[in-house]
């Protein structure tokens, strides 16, 4: 499990573009993997070893200014047949082939795997909150979205929700949250659009949403976003297919940080509450691809 967790840490790190020296907390990844602090600190411990991350005592972990290769040279999973599996895995679930709990010994030999390849594939799955280990028996997976109505019923809660937390009194998005999630836009600007993968870009749109949301200090906004997050992920991936929409995306991402900066909140709430009306038109036209 460690080896995937780091590799989905320095995924993370790479994906937001996080600069020299940004402090990496275990509580705040912890609960972005929806795992304990353990493996977390395991994993941190195996990125500074790799020269990803450096160690100061008494202050944690912060990215290093190395040079660093991708998570595949550095060693840390073989993360093309694990994404090739749990891409596999997730069009069986969303299309019901799955049985309820599934053993792992019928996972393995469905999907041509080893032991340590579907264990670091269900690791994943169960981080992202959509199965678990039935005791003695295999996995279950959870209920998930499986209808282009119901992914559009998720965006008319972000609706209601998200322009809201932005005007929230205790309102407060520090200049560091701001800067990264800049960076991670402007990256995909400059070319990652076209070559992300379909989970490095759904993760590009979480992280954004959640850090502005996050930043409204009251934690029953973020808690409802991360469960809507948790359902929609499927359909969400699948919904990648069609980049053509990610540059306006990015723009307006861009426009409400710009807003939120300058603490015209107001005007950066209804610009959000125009950003998920656009996306809600655009689930429109994928339609055919949400329903293959």
């Amino acid at each position: 499990m460690t080896d995937g967790l780091a590799a989905q840490i320095f995924d993370h790190i790479q994906g937001s573009g996080l600069a020299v020296g940004t402090h990496i907390t275990a509580q705040e990844l912890a609960e972005r993997f929806s795992v304990s602090r353990f493996p977390v600190g395991q994993a941190l411990q195996l990125l500074a070893a790799k020269g990803v991350l450096i160690h100061e005592r008494n202050r944690g972990y912060f990215v290093s200014d190395a040079k660093t290769p991708s998570a595949e040279a550095l060693g840390l999973a073989r993360r093309d047949d694990i994404t090739e599996v749990y891409f596999r895995i997730a069009e069986d679930h969303l299309h019901g082939r799955l049985p309820d709990p599934a053993s792992e010994a019928y996972l393995k030999e469905t999907y041509t795997v080893t032991k340590a390849q579907l264990n670091a594939v269900l690791s994943r799955i169960a981080q992202e909150g959509w199965a678990e280990r039935r005791p003695g028996y295999g996995w279950s997976f959870s209920p998930m979205l499986t209808t282009p109505e119901s992914l559009e019923q998720t965006y008319r809660v972000r609706l209601a929700l998200e322009p809201a937390a932005l005007l929230e009194p205790t309102y407060r998005l520090d200049s560091e949250t701001a800067a990264r999630c800049r960076e991670a836009e402007l990256r995909l600007l400059n070319g990652a659009i076209e070559t992300d993968s379909a989970d490095a870009l759904h993760e590009r749109g979480v992280r954004f949403h959640e850090a502005i949301i996050g930043a409204s200090g009251n934690p029953f906004f973020l808690e409802a976003v991360r469960r809507i997050n948790r359902v929609r992920r499927l359909l969400s991936y699948r919904s990648m297919i069609d980049r053509k929409r990610y540059r306006q995306q990015c723009e307006e991402h861009l426009q409400i940080l710009e807003l939120l900066e300058r603490r015209k909140n107001e005007d950066a709430s209804q610009a959000l509450r125009r950003h998920l009306e656009h996306t809600i038109e655009n689930l429109q036209e994928i339609r055919p691809i949400l329903t293959r």
